[in-house]
Formats: C-alpha cells, sequence, structure tokens
C-alpha cells in the first residue's frame, strides 16, 4: 500500500486534478491521497491559502467580506467546471465556509485556522467527486474520520498517540480514499491545523498509521537537489538522502519537504519518494534509513538567513557550575526559544531566530544577564545566516572542513561561526547574512562541481 500526498501546485488548476488522477488510477497500491489546498497557478497567482487568510482578516475587522468570499468559490468553481463535475459540490462549498464563519466569528484564532483548514478540506471532496466523476470509487475521509486526533494548539498542532490506534482501519476500506491534508482534529472536536508545510506532515501521519510500504509525496520538481537551484545552474539531483540528512536540510532551508513530516515515517522506517506529478516517470528522490555514502560523503548545502548571536563573555566561566543553565533560564522566561549554543572555556554564544529579540525584549534580557550572571562582556551580532554541509558520511572522510574552509577563503566570506554537531552529520557556519548565497555556491563548487572536485580516496 502506498500513500501519495500531492502538494498545491499539483492540485492547482483543472488540469493538474487531471494530472492527479491519472497517477493515482495508473497504480492500485494508491489506495491513500492526500491533497492540499489549490495552489498557484502561475507566477502572479494567489494561492488559495492567502484567499482564505484575506477573507478571514475582512471578517476579524467588521468589515464586508463578499468579494474575498466570492473569490475563494470561484476558484473552486472554476476547477469544478473545467473538470465536467455536477456544481452541486459548490453549494456544499459555500454552506461549509459560512458555517465556519458563523460559528467562529467572535474567536479571531479559531477561525482563522479553520478557514486554512477549509482549503484542503473542501479541495479533497472535489478530487474525490472527480475520481467518481471518472468511474472509479473513491470515498472523501474527513480527518476527525480518519482519525487524526491532534493537540488543541492552532497553527501548531501535534499528532495524539490516539491517532495510531484508529488510522490503522483504513486499510479495511475499499476504493481510493481521499484525506485534506494540513489540520486533524482535538479530543474536543475543534479543527486544527498543524505548522507550515501541515499536508506533508498529514502524509506521514497517514503512512505510518497505516503501515504503508512507501509514502509519495508529489510536488513540482523531479528530485531533491543537493542546493537550492535558484544558486546554482542544473544542481545535482539527490538520489537518496537519510531521514537524518533530510531533517537537517530541512531545518537549514530546503523548503521541498518539512521536517516535521519525517517524524512519523522515520519511527517506522517507512521510505519516503518525492516525485514530479508534472514528470511521475522520473525516479524521485527516496528518504530512507540508510544509504551508502560510497564517494558522496556530503550530500547537500543549504542556508538560512534571520539569525542573531547573543555573545557572553565571562573569566573562569568554565568553573562556574549552572551558568548555562541560567543563562537559557532568562531566555526561557522571554519565551525565547534557541537553536544553537557554541562555547569555550570563557564564553559562550547562544544563536536564536532574530525575530524573537525584539529591542524591548533585548532590553529585559540584557539587563537580567547582566545583574543575574554578572559578566563581564555580552554584545549581540545581528543579519547572520547559517550554512550548513550535510552528510552522513563526513565523520569517516579526511579533509570535509578544510575544504569548506578554503572555499570561504576563495570567495572572501568571512566566518562568523564554526560549529559541528556530536553527531557529525552536520557542519555548521556563520556568516553575514548578505554573503549567504556566495557562501553556498562556493560550497558547492568545492563539493559538488569537477572544477573543485575533492578527492575522497583518503575515506578511512
Amino acid at each position: 500500500m502506498k500513500v501519495a500526498k500531492f502538494g498545491g501546485s499539483s492540485v492547482a488548476s483543472a488540469e493538474k486534478f487531471k494530472q492527479v488522477a491519472h497517477i493515482v488510477t495508473s497504480d492500485k497500491e494508491r489506495k491513500l491521497v492526500v491533497v492540499s489546498a489549490p495552489g498557484k497557478r502561475y507566477g502572479e497567482d494567489t494561492k488559495m491559502t492567502d484567499l482564505l487568510i484575506a477573507l478571514s482578516a475582512k471578517i476579524q475587522l467588521g468589515e464586508d467580506y463578499v468579494d474575498e468570499f466570492g473569490q475563494v468559490i470561484d476558484r473552486y468553481r472554476e476547477i469544478v467546471v473545467d473538470l465536467s463535475i455536477p456544481e452541486t459540490i459548490i453549494t456544499d462549498i459555500i454552506t461549509n465556509l459560512q458555517s465556519l464563519i458563523d460559528l467562529h466569528k467572535n474567536d479571531p484564532f479559531r477561525l482563522l485556522d479553520c478557514l486554512k483548514a477549509s482549503g484542503e478540506d473542501n479541495n479533497a471532496k472535489v478530487m474525490a467527486a472527480y475520481l467518481n466523476h471518472l468511474g472509479f470509487e473513491a470515498h472523501y475521509v474527513n480527518p476527525k474520520e480518519a482519525g487524526i486526533f491532534v493537540s488543541d494548539e492552532p497553527g501548531r498542532a501535534r499528532v495524539l498517540p490516539l491517532s495510531y490506534e484508529k488510522l490503522p482501519k483504513l486499510r479495511e476500506r475499499s476504493g481510493i480514499l481521499v484525506i485534506p491534508g494540513f489540520f486533524g482534529y482535538s479530543e474536543e472536536g475543534n479543527m486544527v491545523t498543524f505548522s507550515r508545510g501541515g499536508s506533508d506532515i498529514t502524509g506521514s501521519i497517514v503512512a505510518a498509521g497505516v503501515k504503508a510500504d512507501l509514502y509519495e509525496n508529489f510536488t513540482d520538481v523531479d528530485a531533491i537537489y543537493s542546493v537550492d537551484p535558484r544558486l546554482v545552474e542544473k544542481p545535482h539531483e539527490m538520489k537518496e538522502v537519510t531521514y537524518r540528512e533530510m531533517r537537517e536540510l530541512s531545518y537549514a532551508g530546503f523548503s521541498v519537504f518539512h521536517d516535521e513530516a519525517l517524524e512519523p515515517v522515520y519511527k517506522l522506517g517507512i521510505p519516503v519518494c518525492v516525485k514530479n506529478t508534472n514528470n511521475p516517470e522520473a525516479k524521485g528522490t527516496f528518504i530512507v534509513a540508510e544509504r551508502p555514502h560510497g564517494d558522496t560523503p556530503v550530500v547537500g548545502i543549504a542556508g538560512d538567513k534571520g539569525f542573531c548571536n547573543i555573545h557572553v563573555s565571562k573569566y573562569l566561566l568554565n568553573r562556574e557550575i549552572g551558568f548555562g543553565r541560567r543563562l537559557l533560564e532568562i531566555l526561557e522566561d522571554e519565551g525565547i526559544s534557541y537553536e544553537h549554543t557554541p562555547s569555550g572555556i570563557d564564553n559562550i554564544s547562544v544563536i536564536m531566530r532574530e525575530h524573537q529579540l525584539t529591542p524591548d525584549v533585548e532590553k529585559r534580557v540584557f539587563a537580567r544577564i547582566e545583574k543575574e550572571l554578572e559578566v563581564d562582556e555580552i554584545f549581540i551580532e545581528r543579519d547572520l545566516a547559517m550554512v550548513m554541509v550535510v552528510g552522513e558520511g563526513m565523520n569517516s572522510t579526511v579533509g570535509i572542513a578544510a575544504k569548506a574552509t578554503e572555499a570561504f577563503a576563495r570567495a572572501e566570506v568571512n566566518l562568523e561561526m564554526i560549529n559541528q554537531g556530536s553527531s557529525e552529520v552536520s557542519m555548521m557556519f556563520g556568516v553575514k547574512a548578505d554573503a549567504l548565497d556566495r557562501a553556498v555556491q562556493a560550497l558547492y563548487n568545492t563539493y559538488f562541481n569537477s572544477m573543485y572536485s575533492i578527492s575522497y580516496s583518503n575515506i578511512k
């Protein structure tokens, strides 16, 4: 049994629906289908989710929302008409949207969450109707009916263990089951969305719940590339990547596959294949538990902006018991999560997402650190970017780090920080944000292009 998830670009129009239907029905093992809300049809188009967010904003402001409501319905109507599906489904969508508005108009957070979820929900209904129209047995399955139960945290739901008791029953049902992505239900019965990339998460939960043989994630690229294709011409395609490698790359900026989506399938060892809806014959990229390293110890290069660094110095800091804990407690009290904490004998740095440290928060944090920890020096570096070199084979290969620093030197990129985790799956480098693209390109040339190729003959 396969679970196939189709992203927004794969279900953006009637023509895309036809492609999806062909892919699903061409393989009888594709019994479970997870769909996103309609994405962009062309460059300047607006995603369905963004239309729904705009609708929610109008309602919350108490303003007339007829135009915004109409844009949402028109988008579905265009798909339905072009697919020649009975237009009664549009009446059902209108009723569904209006009922959500009436129910949650006085609760802005719940309203936004439910309207966003409706994008996937109603699209799944259209997909099931189209498959039936083609003569195949297909059923729309609401996440509550499927058994996807989550924590009641709008916009950041987490799957509950109860789900894995309910989901296996889907194996017993006949026909093609179409499930909306992006949301589940709390035990109290509320619709609750996952974080960004939530349809990937739904697909993974379903795959784990039914113990699928394969989770196929269809998008608009033939494979996952070793680097952002906007930065490098004809980048290397990854044939295989491990769960751990993909987790690191997703964290560092890869947007093809959401990092949270790996957790359910990772625990059961279910392989994931990222494929192209527009070219389903392409082999795609497999995400697996283990891969042969061979002559490719480095699998990918990724980078992301929006970081800052709080640097703290104190003489004999290494002898002061509890210093790090107390420092992090100050950040915790302000609701700040940290990313990395590289340290020396007399100093420690805390890397975090910059948006968390507003001027007021920064002032309070600095005042507490100076008073409670009696530090010698404290300062902040803003406008930082993190660049990661990722590969399971790096820990058994000589010269990986040396080649990275040589690449930065050639590209005239100054290093602000170097950090390697104990797992040795990745190396992380801190650079100024305006040097990020140059840094990524230099590393890619070093590890993947023949003109800067490394000899890996000295693998241990």
